[in-house]
């Protein structure tokens, strides 16, 4: 199979093109480099370059400008030029298989997950949690695994959340004490996620991750841009969504080994993100993945600024490496230039630290893994352009690719099915019936004891009138209808898993047992 060409050595131009070779691509890899230095058309050249060679890509696009990989580049006398000093003699302009993708359902096909499937952990970090309301949020999800609950969207959570208050007494006995405080916290959080549109990522059709990772019929791989221009400004948000698609994918794909090439290319824009504040135990379950998930088929390529805005544990399992410029003005920036210089093999040819700081644009230092898997010397590299367009594309444009797409029809209009909120709103509504009862057919005293608990639930759970007219209709079920209803929906939705137990994503499942 041809090799990813990534440029032309300068600093030995006898040793030809500099190029990655496909069946290491599964060996992760670093994009790094200060703003403006070519770092993103880097980022899209190896895409373009997976992407011809039949292995589907996963990216976040947080300028905007990596959707032009789906529309043809333009000649001009400065590319020509390029082309030229590298000797790309096949080179042409050409658009790529592109699919779009969007948190908020605007510039892409909305992307969606439940509640349950992102778990309370990741849940705690893109709320803010403190300790103690992390500890109330476990209980919450413990609550809906024991009592069979399905956590789906917002509402859902809002209504175990009631559910937990009403019945704090007797919870707080049997899993551990929980205030009215800490609950009242996590509500407002979830009220500022709500604001900032969050609530649109959680809920039904979710995203099956077999459709990130295809082909077109010519053996092109796809390649999947999230728009995350407005996605970054919320970086908790943006950082635990791609983990948590990171995380999935490790949990769902087979053991492969080392494969001919990747299965898929998951690159990780603006990569500090997913490090800053992250408690130690999360940070160590990102390097459990990383390490593990090359064995699944898939690459992990994190494209930052400085290379240790990635912790060292995870950037010594990181074989390929383009570290554009850096410009030593403080003394953070000196300190990245010599971290940056001492991860490459060195090269007798070439001062590593005054070279990056005179890089200039479009211009890297390179190293990459040779064939019997070892680190190549760095080498000084004329980077290769890819042949889309550098730059944005038009909501016109973006628009006529979203409606040729065939996911439309499967992703864009959300799917309210009975979960947690009905459910509870349907026993709330079956008390206040039983407590409304004639004189006649009361039951006897004492028997309406829960009168005040159904009366609170039913104010709090009728006031959503987005499933006002499901909650009606589910209240005049019977609760054994009820109880046989959700037993196949349940048994439905979840196909092969096994028993009560709802299960969530790896990083929710594994800390659970922290």
């Amino acid at each position: 199979m041809d090799p990813i060409l990534l440029g032309k050595s300068i600093t030995t131009p006898e040793s030809g093109d500099v190029v990655l070779l496909p069946k290491f691509g599964n060996r992760h890899g670093l994009i790094a480099g200060a703003t403006g230095t070519g770092k993103t058309v880097s980022l899209m050249t190896l895409a373009e370059g997976f992407s011809k060679i039949g292995v589907p890509v996963f990216m976040a696009d947080v300028k905007g400008d990596v959707a032009g990989l789906a529309e043809a580049g333009t000649m001009n006398d400065k590319l020509q030029a390029r082309i030229d000093q590298i000797g790309m003699s096949n080179f042409r302009n050409a658009a790529n298989p592109v699919t779009f993708w969007d948190l908020y359902g605007q510039k892409g096909h909305p992307v969606r997950a439940t509640i349950s499937e992102i778990g309370p952990t990741l849940l705690s970090r893109i709320l803010e949690l403190n300790d103690t309301q992390s500890g109330v949020l476990d209980i919450v999800f413990k609550i809906a695994d024991d009592r069979g609950l399905l956590l789906l969207d917002l509402a859902d959570l809002r209504a175990l959340l009631a559910l937990v208050v009403d019945e704090r007494t007797t919870i707080s006995t049997t899993y551990g004490l929980v205030s009215s405080q800490s609950v009242g916290a996590i509500q407002r959080s979830l009220l500022r996620l709500e604001n900032d549109g969050g609530d649109q990522f959680f809920g039904e059709p979710a995203l099956e991750l077999s459709d990130i990772i295809r082909t077109t019929s010519d053996g092109r791989g796809v390649i999947n841009i999230l728009a995350a221009d407005q996605l970054v400004l919320k970086p908790l948000l943006y950082s635990s969504f791609l983990l948590w698609m990171l995380s999935e994918l490790f949990e769902t794909l087979p053991e492969v080994g080392d494969l001919e090439k990747p299965k898929l290319v998951f690159m990780f824009d603006e990569a500090h993100l997913l490090f800053d504040n992250a408690p130690p135990a999360l940070q160590q379950r990102v390097e459990q993945v990383v390490r593990l998930i090359r064995s699944k088929g898939v690459g992990v390529y994190f494209c930052s600024q400085y290379p240790d805005d990635v912790p060292s544990t995870i950037l010594g399992q990181l074989g390929n490496r383009i570290q554009h410029a850096l410009r030593a003005f403080t003394p953070r920036d000196q300190k990245a230039v010599k971290v940056a210089a001492e991860t490459f093999v060195q090269n007798p040819n070439l001062k590593v630290a005054e070279t990056i700081s005179k890089l200039g644009v479009g211009e890297a230092l390179v190293s990459t893994l040779d064939a019997n898997a070892t680190p190549t010397p760095v080498e000084y590299t004329l980077m290769a352009p890819p042949g889309c367009r550098f730059g944005a594309i038009t909501d016109a444009e973006r628009q006529q690719i979203l409606n040729e797409s065939s996911y439309g029809l499967k992703y864009n209009q959300t799917v309210n099915r009975e979960s947690a909120a009905e459910m509870l709103a349907a026993k709330a509504a079956q008390a206040a019936q039983t407590a409304q009862a004639p004189a006649a057919t009361k039951e006897p005293a004492g028997k309406n004891e829960d009168k005040s608990a159904g009366g609170f639930l039913h104010d709090v759970l009728f006031g959503s009138g987005r499933r006002q007219g499901v909650v009606e209709t589910v209240a005049k079920q019977t609760a054994g209808s009820i109880g046989s209803k959700l037993g196949k929906q349940v048994g439905g939705q979840m196909g092969g898993r096994i028993g009560n137990q709802i299960m969530r994503g790896i990083l929710g499942g594994l800390f659970r047992g922290k």
